[in-house]
């Protein structure tokens, strides 16, 4: 991991085949791909990887012509689905407040086997309306089995950015109005960012949903505090989406964040993130299901190989 550039990293553990797949966006150098899309990494134990190779490309012609951020790929109805967020400066939306915006949203792409190729759903276009700047959306399926998109509604459109919900049907379309969850400056630790603008603006992440062994309700997202980028963690008082989001001590700080959960092969709990945010590496983590919420048990250092700890 120390040599693998890797933002937004997200794992899927796949028992049939013994394989870890991360996902992150294409990067040339490691891929020898040049095009915008989403690459992947494989490994059979977390610590020898393989060369990257690109999974999913930006659709020629279609509305995006940048990003790939966040991928996430999640199982539904027999398919694999590749959530990635995309935008296009040069394409406007209509002025809200101070800042010029542009469209920027998740995305959809879909493919029979993990390592692709994932090909566009709806020619790409983004889950929730184009007018409303998201990213970094993921999949989430409540008890009754209804599947939820859940994202981040941008900073630049919103000042004081939000983690929203929006329902889906079975075609993963959105079939209602968005929820707001949560502002950002709803956890204490989250600094406001002074901007050129006039205004002070705060950020929503990565958001990430986890039940755990007592059927609590988390979930991860980031942010920044006054030193860098955040780890959060959040728990649902109602177990549900609805909330209320009670805000929880940050699990990782020193510019640390977007991380997500997964399960090793022999069921061990884990924890992927980046740091730091620019030139950023992969961070493994054991952590422990408490019941009301996860915790880091350590840093795995024989895995990503750095030895400072960094969940003070």
């Amino acid at each position: 991991m120390p040599d693998m550039p890797l933002h937004d990293p997200w794992i899927v553990a796949d028992r049939a085949t013994r394989t870890y797949h991360l996902y992150t966006r294409n990067e040339p150098k490691m891929s020898g791909d040049p095009r915008i899309g989403i690459m992947a990494y494989t490994s059979r134990n977390l610590r020898d990887w393989s060369r990257p190779r690109i999974v999913s490309v930006i659709p020629p012609g279609g509305w995006a012509n940048d990003g790939a951020w966040a991928p996430e790929v999640h199982w539904w109805r027999g398919r694999w689905y590749l959530f990635a967020t995309y935008h296009n400066e040069s394409a406007a939306l209509k002025t809200q407040g101070v800042r010029k915006l542009h469209r920027r949203g998740t995305t959809l792409a879909v493919a029979d086997r993990l390592d692709g190729p994932f090909l566009p759903v709806r020619d790409a276009e983004p889950v929730v309306d184009p007018e409303t700047m998201t990213l970094d959306g993921t999949l989430y399926v409540d008890p009754a089995k209804r599947p939820w998109l859940v994202y981040a509604h941008e900073w630049v459109q919103t000042g004081d950015g939000t983690i929203e919900a929006v329902p889906l049907n079975d075609r993963l379309a959105a079939s209602g109005p968005p929820r707001v969850l949560f502002h950002a400056s709803a956890a204490p630790w989250a600094d406001g960012k002074p901007q050129a603008e006039g205004d002070v603006i705060r950020v929503t992440d990565g958001p990430e949903l986890f039940r755990t062994r007592t059927g609590r309700l988390l979930m991860l997202w980031s942010s920044y505090d006054r030193t860098g980028y955040v780890q959060g963690l959040a728990r649902s008082r109602s177990g549900t989406l609805a909330g209320p989001w009670q805000q929880l001590e940050p699990l990782v700080r020193r510019d640390s964040g977007h991380g997500m959960l997964f399960r090793r092969f022999d069921g061990t709990l884990m924890m992927v993130l980046h740091r730091p945010f620019k030139n950023a590496r992969g961070k493994l983590y054991v952590m422990r299901d408490t019941g009301d919420r996860v915790a880091i048990v350590r840093e795995a250092t024989d895995l990503d190989g750095e030895t400072a700890p960094t969940h003070r």
